[in-house]
C-alpha cells in the first residue's frame, strides 16, 4: 500500500496518471469524495446535517464553492467535515483494496493523508514537493482566482513539512518531461521499500509462529486504511 499526496497544484495527479500508464492501481480520494457529493450521497447528507441545506445546490448535490467558502476560514469547521467524510473515504479505499487480485502494489492518490495522520496506515508514503509559488502559478493556470488558490494552500500543511515525513519525494518543480523522469526514480525507490517491508513482515509473522519475535508489524490492509490501526 503506497500513499501518494502532496498539496494543491503540486502534481499529485500528474505522477498518479504516469503510474496508472504503467498498469499501477490507482485510487483517487478527491474523484470518490466527489462521488459522495452527489445528491443522496453519504457526503452529501452528511454535509447538509452539519451546514444546513444552504450547502446542497437544486439538485441536491453539494455545492463544493459555498462548502470551500464555508469552512476555509472556519478551522472547527472544518475539523468537523473532515471527521464526517474521511471514514467514509477509508471504507471506499478498504472495499477498493479488497477488489484488487495479485497486484503486488497499490497507490492511494489523497491530499490530507499527513494532516489527518492517516498516512501512518501505508507502508510506504510518497511526496510531490515544489516551492510554494508554483503551487500558486499553477493553482490560477488551471483557473482558479489567485484568493481562493492561496486560501486552499493555506489550509494545508506546507509542502515541506509533508516532505519530512516523505518516505520517497518527487521533486517536481520542472516541467512534465522532469517530472516523468523524476517518477521514474522515484518508483523504483517505492518498488525497493515495498519489497524490503515485505520481507519484513514475513519475517515477523515466521517468528510470531515460532514465538520468538521481538518485531511488530502492521495490522492488515483492511483494519489499517479502516481506521482501526492507530
Amino acid at each position: 500500500m503506497v500513499g501518494l499526496t502532496g498539496g494543491l497544484a503540486s502534481g499529485k495527479s500528474s505522477i498518479a496518471k504516469i503510474l496508472a500508464d504503467r498498469g499501477v492501481p490507482i485510487f483517487d480520494a478527491d474523484a470518490a469524495v466527489h462521488g459522495l457529493y452527489l445528491a443522496g450521497g453519504k457526503g452529501a447528507v452528511a454535509v447538509a446535517e452539519l451546514f444546513g441545506q444552504e450547502s446542497l445546490d437544486a439538485m441536491g448535490d453539494v455545492d463544493r464553492e459555498a462548502l470551500a467558502a464555508r469552512v476555509l476560514g472556519d478551522a472547527g469547521a472544518r475539523l468537523r467535515l473532515e471527521a464526517a467524510i474521511h471514514p467514509l473515504v477509508r471504507f471506499l479505499v478498504a472495499e477498493w483494496l479488497e477488489s484488487l487480485h495479485n497486484e503486488p502494489v497499490a497507490v492511494v492518490e489523497a491530499a490530507l493523508l499527513v494532516e489527518t495522520g492517516s498516512y501512518r496506515d501505508y507502508d510506504v508514503l510518497m511526496v510531490t514537493w515544489c516551492q510554494p509559488q508554483q503551487q500558486l502559478e499553477r493553482a490560477v493556470a488551471r483557473g482558479l482566482a489567485a484568493e481562493r488558490a492561496q486560501g486552499l494552500i493555506n489550509a494545508q500543511l506546507p509542502l515541506d513539512e509533508k516532505k519530512g515525513v516523505a518516505d520517497v519525494v518527487v521533486d517536481n518543480r520542472g516541467d512534465l518531461k522532469d517530472l516523468a523522469q523524476e517518477v521514474e526514480h522515484a518508483w523504483t525507490r517505492v518498488l525497493q521499500l515495498c519489497a524490503d517491508r515485505k520481507l519484513c513482515r514475513e519475517g515477523a509473522d515466521r517468528g510470531r509462529a515460532g514465538g520468538n519475535s521481538k518485531l511488530k508489524t502492521k495490522s492488515s490492509k483492511l483494519d489499517r486504511v479502516d481506521g482501526r490501526h492507530s
